[in-house]
């Protein structure tokens, strides 16, 4: 973790925090999370052999895919770094870009904007529409509360993910192990589910994504306290940390419980709770019981309100640290 890694880390934030993803440059040029995909593609066609293979042959396929995926990203990280390294000043920008364009501050607060703009402009279906392209659930089957609900938190567990975990990944390993979580992260979004197809190969990935979203997961609730701190007051930074330590484990996954139940004390709303995918029903409980029941668009911009106060607040730690 070198002062120069964390100084080109603050950059970066900045840079994300303004500019975002823009749908001009991404409209013509792809992202870099396609070339991951397309690398797990490749792998998945030519070793997923799932009707000719035991299980045990197809996790040790999926072992030997993910390391091979986590390998060739740190190598072109490890490059990438040689090269920027190189050019000095023109190096050290180019380096800060290529970090913001894998985190999703501006991208992810815009996304579940839109959702709040979707119900106030368009009401429920409006709402439906925008929520659908930022969750996994069937959108049919939300009320307003329940988009109201799923925005704030895929917002509070994509904070954790799609915002802590890169940052923490590279000022920790550098670019080689920013790009490895992304190409982990994106793995276990393509082939870490539990449908019959990958179950056994994308067993690895899913496991892996785990223990490397744990850190992250943990930091997330001291952010999101920090951030309901600048937003909504010390009794809402208390409740961050009291319903996230409380009732973490009531969520399904094993990282994701700690940021929405931070997010669901620091807004004192109920969140997660029974859901239905692709036309299957979860069964959990509700995070913060004692919360409010109804979630209404006001509570998604106070939710991205305490957001962006985490953001600024994981910014200004990093700056902090780069210091000393």
């Amino acid at each position: 973790m070198s002062s120069e890694i964390l100084v080109i880390l603050v950059v970066a934030l900045l840079l994300d925090r303004v500019v975002g993803d823009p749908d001009w440059l991404w409209s013509r040029l792809p992202h870099p999370v396609v070339f991951f995909g397309k690398a797990i593609a490749v792998l998945d066609g030519a070793l997923n052999r799932h009707d000719a293979l035991e299980p045990a042959a197809l996790r040790l396929r999926g072992v030997v895919a993910i390391g091979l995926l986590l390998l060739a990203s740190a190598v072109v990280g490890a490059v990438l770094h040689t090269l920027f390294g190189a050019m000095g000043l023109l190096g050290f920008l180019l380096e800060a870009v290529v970090v913001a364009v894998l985190l999703a501050q501006k991208s992810l607060g815009d996304h579940v904007g839109r959702v709040a703009e979707g119900l106030r402009h368009g009401g429920l279906e409006g709402g439906r529409a925008a929520v659908s392209m930022i969750v996994g659930r069937d959108p049919k089957t939300l009320d307003a509360p329940g988009v109201c609900r799923a925005a704030i938190e895929s917002l509070a567990e994509n904070f954790s993910d799609g915002v802590v975990a890169p940052a923490f990944w590279y000022a920790v390993a550098g670019l080689p192990g920013l790009l490895a979580y992304k190409m982990l992260n994106t793995a276990d979004s393509m082939v870490g589910h539990k449908s019959p197809k990958y179950l056994h190969f994308g067993w690895a990935s899913a496991r892996l994504d785990d223990v490397a979203n744990l850190p992250a997961a943990r930091l997330s609730i001291l952010l999101i306290a920090a951030g309901a701190l600048l937003r909504r007051g010390r009794v809402a930074a208390a409740d961050a940390i009291g319903v996230a330590l409380r009732d973490h484990g009531l969520h399904r996954s094993p990282n994701s419980g700690w940021p929405e139940a931070a997010m669901a004390g620091a807004l004192d709303l109920q969140l997660a709770g029974p859901r239905i995918y692709g036309g299957v029903r979860v069964s959990e409980p509700m995070i913060n019981g004692p919360g409010r029941a109804i979630a209404e668009s006001e509570d998604i911009d106070a939710g991205i309100a305490v957001f962006y106060g985490a953001c600024s607040v994981m910014t200004l730690a990093v700056l902090l640290i780069a210091m000393i």
